[in-house]
């Protein structure tokens, strides 16, 4: 038997599209071995929201926006209407997946559609981290009182299973220090500089590849990496924090010298995310921080992504990954849809 999830897809940029791809290939596989079927009955952009309750053919859909169209023109457009609008009217769907672009100023559109849904006992599935960073004890406590999940680890490094390895593998751990490079972008830049590149330059190259974004600035000035150290504490440190809990500095005070300068002594500069104990909570942080060349996360290189976590019963864990496109963190969200409904 095969179970059928209709799924609402906020937000068809490359982690959208990519979802799709993964669903045009994967769907016999998902069938076969999870029982699974997704059928897309919403899909929404920028431009609105289109509803077809018989289900949008995902390599199709795909095709549309990589060619330009918008939804607006997709059968079954809603003239007017935002994702949350959907959701209040009654969208038959059993899972959201939210992968619309972070909004730290108002966290829409997805935090309406986020609430929605969860107040509608509908599932939520998030790529988006401004929800969480905004409203976290809220959307938990909506998906507590009315029967919804609430997963998200695509929010914390994509496809590195961090939110998974904090909630379901440090059983009654006390975690002393975590440590982390959350940001592939910062992490790509500093290793040009350390090359010799001027920032600008190192900036422009990843531009170039397609790998940042025209606006950098929540990647270069340290905001994407407190995001997911918000999320982090949150979810598995035990502590309620919010952005202002964490002291943030990016990398664009530094220069190609600075970095040359820690080389000559065998060291790196990284931006390091850093969550240590502090009474009984944890102090927060993200700053390029100087490291001996030998450490773990000194050797994350490039588009590499990587955390320590140090805890009193499981010892030292050390985990990386290198994510060159939005595959994996797509991946990440059908991992946390099919736990959810398996």
């Amino acid at each position: 038997m095969t179970k059928e999830i209709r799924t609402a897809l906020i937000g068809l940029g490359n982690v959208g599209r990519s979802f799709l791809t993964i669903l045009e290939s994967k769907q016999g596989r998902l069938a076969e071995q999870y029982g699974l079927a997704f059928r897309i009955v919403c899909v929404a952009d920028s431009s609105g929201v289109a509803v077809n309750p018989g289900g949008y053919e995902p390599g199709a859909t795909r095709r549309a926006k990589e060619n330009g169209v918008p939804v607006r023109r997709l059968a079954g457009y809603w003239p007017g209407v935002t994702p949350g609008d959907a959701l209040a009217a009654d969208l038959e769907c059993d899972l959201v997946l939210e992968a619309s672009p972070v909004n730290l100023k108002s966290g829409e559109p997805g935090l309406s559609a986020v609430r929605m849904a969860l107040m509608r006992g509908v599932s939520v599935v998030l790529a988006n981290k401004g929800p969480l960073v905004l409203a976290f004890p809220e959307l938990k406590r909506l998906a507590r009182e009315n029967g919804a999940g609430l997963a998200y680890s695509a929010t914390v490094c994509g496809a590195l299973p961090v939110v998974n390895v904090g909630t379901r593998d440090l059983i009654a751990a006390d975690i002393q220090a975590l440590r982390g490079i959350f940001n592939s972008t910062s992490n790509f830049i500093l290793g040009e500089m350390a090359a010799g590149k001027p920032y600008v330059d190192a900036l422009a190259e990843a531009q170039r590849r397609g790998l940042a974004e025209t606006d950098p600035s929540l990647d270069v000035e340290g905001w994407d990496t407190a995001n997911k150290l918000v999320i982090i504490a949150n979810t598995f440190l035990g502590v309620e924090a919010t952005l202002a809990d964490v002291a943030v500095q990016g990398i664009t005070g530094l220069a190609a010298a600075d970095l040359q300068a820690a080389q000559r002594k065998g060291h790196v500069i990284k931006l390091i995310a850093s969550a240590t104990r502090a009474g009984d909570g944890y102090a927060l942080s993200v700053a390029p921080t100087e490291l001996d060349g030998d450490e773990f996360l000194a050797r994350c290189a490039g588009w590499e992504m990587g955390i320590e976590i140090h805890s009193d019963l499981y010892g030292s864990m050390y985990f990386k990954d290198l994510e060159g496109n939005p595959l994996p963190t797509a991946a990440a969200m059908l991992r946390d849809a099919v736990n959810l409904f398996m």
